[in-house]
Protein backbone atom coordinates (compact mmCIF):
# COMPACT_ATOMS: atom_id res chain seq x y z
CA UNK A 1 0.00 0.00 0.00
CA UNK A 2 1.70 3.36 -0.79
CA UNK A 3 1.68 5.71 1.58
CA UNK A 4 1.67 9.50 0.23
CA UNK A 5 2.99 12.06 2.80
CA UNK A 6 1.02 15.37 2.36
CA UNK A 7 1.75 19.21 2.39
CA UNK A 8 0.05 20.06 5.87
CA UNK A 9 2.38 19.62 8.80
CA UNK A 10 2.40 20.65 12.36
CA UNK A 11 5.35 21.73 14.69
CA UNK A 12 4.68 20.80 18.12
CA UNK A 13 7.41 21.59 20.75
CA UNK A 14 8.23 18.33 22.78
CA UNK A 15 10.92 17.66 25.56
CA UNK A 16 13.64 14.88 24.53
CA UNK A 17 15.34 13.31 27.40
CA UNK A 18 18.91 14.41 27.41
CA UNK A 19 21.21 11.16 27.66
CA UNK A 20 22.31 12.03 31.36
CA UNK A 21 20.27 9.66 33.85
CA UNK A 22 20.76 9.82 37.25
CA UNK A 23 20.55 6.62 39.63
CA UNK A 24 18.14 7.12 42.67
CA UNK A 25 17.06 5.24 44.97
CA UNK A 26 15.69 1.49 45.04
CA UNK A 27 15.45 1.56 41.15
CA UNK A 28 14.20 5.16 40.71
CA UNK A 29 15.14 7.34 37.82
CA UNK A 30 15.27 11.69 36.98
CA UNK A 31 16.10 12.49 33.50
CA UNK A 32 17.39 15.89 32.43
CA UNK A 33 15.39 17.38 29.30
CA UNK A 34 16.26 19.77 26.41
CA UNK A 35 13.86 21.36 24.00
CA UNK A 36 13.33 20.13 20.31
CA UNK A 37 11.04 20.13 17.57
CA UNK A 38 8.81 16.71 16.39
CA UNK A 39 6.20 16.87 13.58
CA UNK A 40 2.49 15.25 13.00
CA UNK A 41 1.97 14.99 9.36
CA UNK A 42 -1.67 13.73 7.85
CA UNK A 43 -1.49 10.68 5.58
CA UNK A 44 -3.33 9.84 2.80
CA UNK A 45 -4.17 6.19 2.35
CA UNK A 46 -5.79 5.02 -1.02
CA UNK A 47 -7.76 8.70 -1.63
CA UNK A 48 -8.32 9.29 1.56
CA UNK A 49 -6.65 12.45 2.91
CA UNK A 50 -6.71 12.17 6.50
CA UNK A 51 -7.14 8.21 6.86
CA UNK A 52 -3.86 8.63 9.29
CA UNK A 53 -1.56 10.66 11.46
CA UNK A 54 2.58 10.15 11.38
CA UNK A 55 4.78 11.49 14.05
CA UNK A 56 8.03 12.26 13.22
CA UNK A 57 10.47 12.11 16.17
CA UNK A 58 14.05 12.76 14.81
CA UNK A 59 12.86 15.74 12.33
CA UNK A 60 14.35 13.44 9.51
CA UNK A 61 11.12 13.62 7.48
CA UNK A 62 10.09 9.73 8.07
CA UNK A 63 7.18 9.06 9.90
CA UNK A 64 8.72 6.89 13.09
CA UNK A 65 5.13 6.53 14.36
CA UNK A 66 1.88 6.26 12.35
CA UNK A 67 -1.47 5.11 13.67
CA UNK A 68 -4.83 4.75 11.56
CA UNK A 69 -8.04 6.61 12.17
CA UNK A 70 -10.78 5.05 10.59
CA UNK A 71 -9.59 1.51 11.31
CA UNK A 72 -11.97 -1.58 11.15
CA UNK A 73 -11.91 -2.72 14.47
CA UNK A 74 -11.86 -6.54 15.49
CA UNK A 75 -15.10 -7.41 17.12
CA UNK A 76 -14.12 -7.32 20.80
CA UNK A 77 -16.95 -9.80 21.75
CA UNK A 78 -17.22 -7.88 24.92
CA UNK A 79 -21.16 -8.04 25.44
CA UNK A 80 -22.44 -11.02 26.46
CA UNK A 81 -26.66 -9.44 25.41
CA UNK A 82 -27.80 -12.46 24.15
CA UNK A 83 -28.86 -15.95 25.92
CA UNK A 84 -31.66 -18.33 24.57
CA UNK A 85 -32.63 -19.29 27.87
CA UNK A 86 -36.37 -18.34 29.34
CA UNK A 87 -36.96 -15.03 31.07
CA UNK A 88 -38.17 -16.66 33.98
CA UNK A 89 -35.06 -18.59 34.42
CA UNK A 90 -32.47 -17.10 36.58
CA UNK A 91 -28.98 -17.65 35.89
CA UNK A 92 -27.44 -19.38 38.87
CA UNK A 93 -24.16 -20.70 39.53
CA UNK A 94 -24.21 -20.45 43.27
CA UNK A 95 -21.03 -22.70 44.11
CA UNK A 96 -18.08 -20.26 42.56
CA UNK A 97 -15.68 -22.82 42.34
CA UNK A 98 -17.16 -25.62 40.19
CA UNK A 99 -16.68 -24.34 36.05
CA UNK A 100 -17.73 -28.06 35.38
CA UNK A 101 -20.73 -27.25 33.72
CA UNK A 102 -23.26 -24.35 32.37
CA UNK A 103 -27.00 -23.75 32.53
CA UNK A 104 -28.68 -24.44 29.28
CA UNK A 105 -31.97 -22.72 27.83
CA UNK A 106 -34.16 -24.90 29.87
CA UNK A 107 -32.64 -24.53 33.36
CA UNK A 108 -30.69 -27.83 33.13
CA UNK A 109 -27.32 -27.96 34.20
CA UNK A 110 -24.91 -29.49 31.25
CA UNK A 111 -21.17 -30.79 31.67
CA UNK A 112 -18.94 -28.09 29.59
CA UNK A 113 -17.32 -30.58 27.49
CA UNK A 114 -16.69 -28.66 24.43
CA UNK A 115 -15.37 -25.27 23.32
CA UNK A 116 -19.10 -24.72 22.10
CA UNK A 117 -20.15 -25.79 25.67
CA UNK A 118 -17.67 -23.19 27.43
CA UNK A 119 -18.52 -20.07 24.96
CA UNK A 120 -22.08 -20.41 26.44
CA UNK A 121 -20.39 -20.66 30.04
CA UNK A 122 -18.32 -17.38 29.11
CA UNK A 123 -21.05 -15.72 28.33
CA UNK A 124 -23.35 -16.11 31.49
CA UNK A 125 -19.95 -14.93 33.09
CA UNK A 126 -20.07 -11.97 31.52
CA UNK A 127 -23.85 -10.97 32.37
CA UNK A 128 -22.63 -12.20 36.21
CA UNK A 129 -19.80 -9.74 35.72
CA UNK A 130 -22.27 -6.78 34.79
CA UNK A 131 -24.78 -7.34 37.44
CA UNK A 132 -22.00 -6.50 39.87
CA UNK A 133 -20.02 -3.88 37.66
CA UNK A 134 -22.85 -2.42 35.37
CA UNK A 135 -23.33 -2.91 32.02
CA UNK A 136 -20.32 -2.86 29.39
CA UNK A 137 -20.86 0.11 26.87
CA UNK A 138 -22.28 -0.28 23.64
CA UNK A 139 -19.40 -0.01 21.05
CA UNK A 140 -21.37 0.12 17.94
CA UNK A 141 -19.99 3.90 17.41
CA UNK A 142 -17.09 5.08 19.77
CA UNK A 143 -16.20 8.36 19.87
CA UNK A 144 -12.99 9.02 18.00
CA UNK A 145 -9.63 8.43 19.86
CA UNK A 146 -8.73 11.39 18.57
CA UNK A 147 -4.84 10.75 19.90
CA UNK A 148 -2.52 14.16 20.89
CA UNK A 149 0.93 13.71 21.40
CA UNK A 150 1.96 16.20 24.37
CA UNK A 151 5.75 15.50 24.89
CA UNK A 152 8.20 12.84 23.30
CA UNK A 153 11.61 11.51 25.50
CA UNK A 154 14.39 9.47 24.00
CA UNK A 155 14.57 6.75 26.81
CA UNK A 156 16.79 4.06 27.38
CA UNK A 157 16.44 2.08 24.23
CA UNK A 158 12.99 3.41 23.05
CA UNK A 159 11.01 6.85 22.68
CA UNK A 160 8.80 7.68 25.73
CA UNK A 161 5.43 9.11 23.87
CA UNK A 162 3.16 11.41 26.62
CA UNK A 163 -0.12 11.19 24.65
CA UNK A 164 -3.97 10.94 25.52
CA UNK A 165 -6.61 9.53 24.06
CA UNK A 166 -10.31 9.73 23.69
CA UNK A 167 -12.06 7.24 25.51
CA UNK A 168 -16.04 8.32 25.92
CA UNK A 169 -17.98 11.31 26.46
CA UNK A 170 -20.40 12.68 29.01
CA UNK A 171 -22.84 15.48 28.44
CA UNK A 172 -21.21 16.81 25.43
CA UNK A 173 -18.07 16.48 27.72
CA UNK A 174 -15.08 14.10 25.72
CA UNK A 175 -13.01 12.34 28.38
CA UNK A 176 -9.68 11.74 27.71
CA UNK A 177 -7.32 8.96 29.33
CA UNK A 178 -3.66 10.41 29.88
CA UNK A 179 -1.14 7.46 29.07
CA UNK A 180 2.63 6.58 27.72
CA UNK A 181 3.56 5.12 24.63
CA UNK A 182 6.72 3.02 24.77
CA UNK A 183 8.09 2.56 21.09
CA UNK A 184 11.32 0.77 20.86
CA UNK A 185 14.19 2.06 18.91
CA UNK A 186 14.54 1.31 14.89
CA UNK A 187 11.67 -0.85 14.50
CA UNK A 188 12.07 -2.18 11.21
CA UNK A 189 8.99 -4.80 11.53
CA UNK A 190 5.68 -4.90 13.21
CA UNK A 191 5.95 -6.56 17.05
CA UNK A 192 3.48 -7.44 19.57
CA UNK A 193 2.32 -4.71 22.05
CA UNK A 194 1.48 -4.65 26.00
CA UNK A 195 -1.46 -2.98 27.44
CA UNK A 196 1.18 -2.28 31.36
CA UNK A 197 -1.75 -1.21 34.40
CA UNK A 198 -0.22 0.11 37.38
CA UNK A 199 -0.74 -0.44 41.14
CA UNK A 200 -2.37 1.57 43.84
CA UNK A 201 -0.47 4.78 43.74
CA UNK A 202 -2.37 7.87 42.99
CA UNK A 203 0.43 10.11 43.27
CA UNK A 204 2.69 8.01 40.28
CA UNK A 205 0.06 5.92 38.07
CA UNK A 206 1.09 5.40 34.49
CA UNK A 207 4.57 6.60 35.93
CA UNK A 208 6.22 3.81 37.67
CA UNK A 209 5.27 1.00 34.97
CA UNK A 210 7.21 3.77 32.34
CA UNK A 211 10.09 3.71 34.88
CA UNK A 212 9.67 7.20 36.17
CA UNK A 213 9.80 6.32 39.65
CA UNK A 214 8.62 3.73 42.02
CA UNK A 215 9.76 0.51 42.70
CA UNK A 216 12.11 -1.35 39.63
CA UNK A 217 10.33 -4.54 40.42
CA UNK A 218 7.42 -2.96 39.14
CA UNK A 219 8.49 -1.05 36.01
CA UNK A 220 7.04 -3.22 33.72
CA UNK A 221 6.67 -1.35 30.79
CA UNK A 222 10.08 0.22 30.43
CA UNK A 223 11.27 -3.25 30.95
CA UNK A 224 9.41 -5.17 28.42
CA UNK A 225 9.95 -1.56 26.10
CA UNK A 226 13.86 -2.47 26.25
CA UNK A 227 13.05 -6.12 24.68
CA UNK A 228 11.05 -4.94 22.13
CA UNK A 229 7.55 -4.43 22.69
CA UNK A 230 5.22 -1.44 21.75
CA UNK A 231 3.99 -0.65 25.16
CA UNK A 232 0.54 1.30 26.29
CA UNK A 233 0.84 2.72 29.81
CA UNK A 234 -2.63 4.64 31.01
CA UNK A 235 -3.80 6.26 34.14
CA UNK A 236 -6.77 4.29 35.88
CA UNK A 237 -9.54 7.21 36.51
CA UNK A 238 -8.31 9.48 39.31
CA UNK A 239 -4.83 8.25 39.67
CA UNK A 240 -1.60 10.28 38.19
CA UNK A 241 -2.42 12.61 35.97
CA UNK A 242 -6.46 11.68 35.44
CA UNK A 243 -9.23 13.59 37.15
CA UNK A 244 -12.29 12.02 37.57
CA UNK A 245 -15.42 11.88 39.30
CA UNK A 246 -16.97 8.99 39.69
CA UNK A 247 -19.60 9.92 41.67
CA UNK A 248 -20.70 12.71 38.68
CA UNK A 249 -20.36 9.82 36.54
CA UNK A 250 -22.21 6.89 38.23
CA UNK A 251 -25.39 7.67 36.20
CA UNK A 252 -22.90 6.75 32.97
CA UNK A 253 -20.90 3.61 34.97
CA UNK A 254 -22.25 1.97 37.23
CA UNK A 255 -18.52 1.39 38.80
CA UNK A 256 -15.19 2.78 38.60
CA UNK A 257 -14.27 -0.82 37.41
CA UNK A 258 -16.56 -0.88 34.25
CA UNK A 259 -15.07 2.81 33.47
CA UNK A 260 -11.48 1.08 33.70
CA UNK A 261 -12.39 -1.56 31.68
CA UNK A 262 -13.91 0.19 28.50
CA UNK A 263 -11.12 3.02 29.01
CA UNK A 264 -8.34 -0.05 28.53
CA UNK A 265 -10.41 -1.52 25.42
CA UNK A 266 -10.29 1.80 24.36
CA UNK A 267 -6.56 1.55 24.83
CA UNK A 268 -6.32 -1.63 23.11
CA UNK A 269 -8.40 0.14 20.01
CA UNK A 270 -5.59 2.49 20.01
CA UNK A 271 -2.72 -0.24 20.02
CA UNK A 272 -4.53 -1.99 16.96
CA UNK A 273 -4.22 1.54 15.20
CA UNK A 274 -0.47 1.64 15.40
CA UNK A 275 1.31 0.24 11.97
CA UNK A 276 3.86 -1.10 14.31
CA UNK A 277 1.93 -3.16 16.33
CA UNK A 278 1.67 -7.13 15.04
CA UNK A 279 -1.85 -7.60 14.17
CA UNK A 280 -3.27 -10.41 16.77
CA UNK A 281 -0.89 -9.98 19.03
CA UNK A 282 -1.67 -8.19 22.01
CA UNK A 283 -1.43 -8.55 25.69
CA UNK A 284 -1.77 -7.06 29.35
CA UNK A 285 0.15 -7.54 32.44
CA UNK A 286 -0.33 -5.24 35.71
CA UNK A 287 0.44 -5.76 39.75
CA UNK A 288 -1.90 -5.60 42.20
CA UNK A 289 -4.93 -2.63 41.01
CA UNK A 290 -3.09 -3.44 37.39
CA UNK A 291 -2.92 -7.37 37.90
CA UNK A 292 -6.91 -7.29 38.37
CA UNK A 293 -7.74 -4.67 35.44
CA UNK A 294 -5.70 -6.90 33.78
CA UNK A 295 -7.54 -9.37 34.09
CA UNK A 296 -11.30 -7.79 33.73
CA UNK A 297 -10.57 -5.80 30.37
CA UNK A 298 -8.69 -9.48 29.20
CA UNK A 299 -12.95 -11.25 29.99
CA UNK A 300 -14.40 -8.49 28.05
CA UNK A 301 -11.54 -7.86 25.14
CA UNK A 302 -10.85 -11.47 23.48
CA UNK A 303 -8.64 -9.50 21.12
CA UNK A 304 -6.39 -9.44 24.80
CA UNK A 305 -3.89 -13.45 23.35
CA UNK A 306 -2.11 -13.70 27.14
CA UNK A 307 -2.48 -11.85 30.50
CA UNK A 308 0.10 -11.56 33.62
CA UNK A 309 -1.23 -10.86 36.44
CA UNK A 310 0.82 -9.98 39.50
CA UNK A 311 -0.99 -9.98 42.85
CA UNK A 312 -4.06 -9.00 41.27
CA UNK A 313 -6.74 -11.66 43.05
CA UNK A 314 -8.01 -14.51 45.58
CA UNK A 315 -11.35 -15.79 45.60
CA UNK A 316 -13.54 -13.15 47.30
CA UNK A 317 -14.12 -15.99 50.53
CA UNK A 318 -10.81 -15.15 51.27
CA UNK A 319 -10.41 -11.44 50.69
CA UNK A 320 -9.77 -10.32 54.61
CA UNK A 321 -11.67 -13.65 55.49
CA UNK A 322 -14.71 -12.85 53.52
CA UNK A 323 -15.15 -8.74 54.13
CA UNK A 324 -15.63 -7.48 50.46
CA UNK A 325 -15.81 -3.69 51.59
CA UNK A 326 -12.69 -3.17 50.04
CA UNK A 327 -13.98 -3.81 47.06
CA UNK A 328 -16.92 -1.91 46.98
CA UNK A 329 -15.90 2.02 46.81
CA UNK A 330 -16.84 4.05 43.87
CA UNK A 331 -13.70 3.41 42.53
CA UNK A 332 -14.40 0.02 42.16
CA UNK A 333 -18.20 -1.94 42.75
CA UNK A 334 -20.07 0.34 44.57
CA UNK A 335 -23.06 -2.53 44.22
CA UNK A 336 -20.81 -5.09 46.28
CA UNK A 337 -22.18 -3.08 49.33
CA UNK A 338 -25.11 -1.80 47.60
CA UNK A 339 -26.88 -5.06 46.40
CA UNK A 340 -24.43 -7.38 48.13
CA UNK A 341 -23.99 -6.32 51.56
CA UNK A 342 -19.98 -6.94 51.47
CA UNK A 343 -20.93 -10.61 51.12
CA UNK A 344 -19.14 -13.53 48.81
CA UNK A 345 -21.91 -15.58 49.42
CA UNK A 346 -24.38 -12.88 47.96
CA UNK A 347 -22.25 -11.87 45.03
CA UNK A 348 -23.32 -13.39 41.44
CA UNK A 349 -19.52 -13.59 40.39
CA UNK A 350 -15.96 -14.64 41.87
CA UNK A 351 -12.48 -14.35 39.89
CA UNK A 352 -13.26 -17.91 39.04
CA UNK A 353 -15.80 -16.21 36.52
CA UNK A 354 -13.17 -13.92 35.46
CA UNK A 355 -10.67 -16.53 34.59
CA UNK A 356 -13.26 -18.82 32.90
CA UNK A 357 -13.64 -15.94 30.86
CA UNK A 358 -10.56 -15.47 29.91
CA UNK A 359 -9.54 -19.27 29.05
CA UNK A 360 -8.40 -20.78 26.72
CA UNK A 361 -6.48 -17.81 26.24
CA UNK A 362 -3.06 -17.90 28.32
CA UNK A 363 -2.50 -16.96 31.61
CA UNK A 364 0.35 -16.04 33.62
CA UNK A 365 -0.12 -15.81 37.55
CA UNK A 366 2.36 -14.49 40.54
CA UNK A 367 0.62 -15.31 43.52
CA UNK A 368 3.21 -14.34 46.64
CA UNK A 369 3.27 -16.76 49.69
CA UNK A 370 2.95 -13.56 51.98
CA UNK A 371 0.71 -11.31 50.02
CA UNK A 372 -1.41 -9.62 52.91
CA UNK A 373 -3.89 -8.24 50.26
CA UNK A 374 -4.41 -11.55 48.41
CA UNK A 375 -4.30 -14.72 50.74
CA UNK A 376 -2.87 -17.25 48.54
CA UNK A 377 -5.09 -19.89 49.66
CA UNK A 378 -7.71 -18.68 47.46
CA UNK A 379 -5.81 -18.17 44.82
CA UNK A 380 -4.58 -21.71 45.14
CA UNK A 381 -8.87 -22.52 45.24
CA UNK A 382 -8.96 -20.71 41.67
CA UNK A 383 -6.00 -22.30 40.50
CA UNK A 384 -7.89 -25.38 41.12
CA UNK A 385 -10.95 -24.48 40.17
CA UNK A 386 -10.05 -23.29 36.25
CA UNK A 387 -7.24 -25.84 35.76
CA UNK A 388 -9.56 -29.08 34.76
CA UNK A 389 -11.42 -26.29 32.37
CA UNK A 390 -7.93 -25.59 30.96
CA UNK A 391 -7.76 -28.95 30.37
CA UNK A 392 -11.11 -29.89 28.44
CA UNK A 393 -10.29 -26.85 26.58
CA UNK A 394 -6.80 -28.52 25.43
CA UNK A 395 -5.43 -25.32 26.55
CA UNK A 396 -3.55 -26.34 29.84
CA UNK A 397 -0.10 -25.25 28.55
CA UNK A 398 -1.15 -22.09 28.46
CA UNK A 399 -2.17 -22.25 32.43
CA UNK A 400 1.23 -21.30 34.56
CA UNK A 401 0.75 -20.19 38.35
CA UNK A 402 3.53 -19.35 40.32
CA UNK A 403 3.99 -18.93 44.35
CA UNK A 404 6.63 -17.03 45.10
CA UNK A 405 8.28 -16.86 48.76
CA UNK A 406 7.43 -12.71 48.89
CA UNK A 407 5.52 -10.14 49.84
CA UNK A 408 3.01 -8.25 48.06
CA UNK A 409 5.30 -8.31 44.84
CA UNK A 410 6.29 -9.04 41.55
CA UNK A 411 10.06 -9.97 42.06
CA UNK A 412 12.90 -10.34 39.61
CA UNK A 413 12.95 -14.21 39.15
CA UNK A 414 9.01 -14.62 38.24
CA UNK A 415 8.95 -11.29 36.38
CA UNK A 416 11.71 -12.77 33.77
CA UNK A 417 9.98 -16.07 33.59
CA UNK A 418 6.52 -14.08 32.78
CA UNK A 419 8.63 -11.72 30.05
CA UNK A 420 9.70 -15.21 28.97
CA UNK A 421 6.51 -16.72 28.89
CA UNK A 422 4.90 -13.53 26.96
CA UNK A 423 7.58 -13.32 24.30
CA UNK A 424 6.90 -17.23 23.63
CA UNK A 425 2.68 -16.35 23.56
CA UNK A 426 3.18 -13.37 21.21
CA UNK A 427 6.12 -14.88 19.38
CA UNK A 428 8.30 -12.10 19.62
CA UNK A 429 11.40 -12.34 17.27
CA UNK A 430 14.12 -10.40 18.72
Amino acid sequence: MSIQLKTAIFQYHLLIAAVFFCRMTSGQETAVSSQAIFRIQSIELNGNLNAAQGLDIDDDGDNDLIWLKDLPIEKRSAAADSWAGKPEIHLSYPNHLDLSYFVDETGQRRPIQSADDHRIRRQHALLQLQEVMGAVPDDSSPVPLDVQINSVEAAQGYWRIHLSYAADQWQGQVDRVPAYLLLPFNLSQPVPAMLCLHQTNSQLGKKEPVGLGGSSNLQMAHQLAQRGFVCLAPDYPSFGEYEYDFQQRSAQYASGTMKGIWNHIRAVDFLESLTCVQRGSIGAIGHSLGGHNSLFVAAFDQRIKCVVTSCGFNSFQDYYQGNLAGWSSSRYMPRVKQLYHNSPDKMPFDFTHVLAAIAPRALFVSAPTRDSNFDVVGVKKCEQAVRPLYQILQADQHLTFLYPEAEHDFPAEQRELAYQWIEARLKLLR
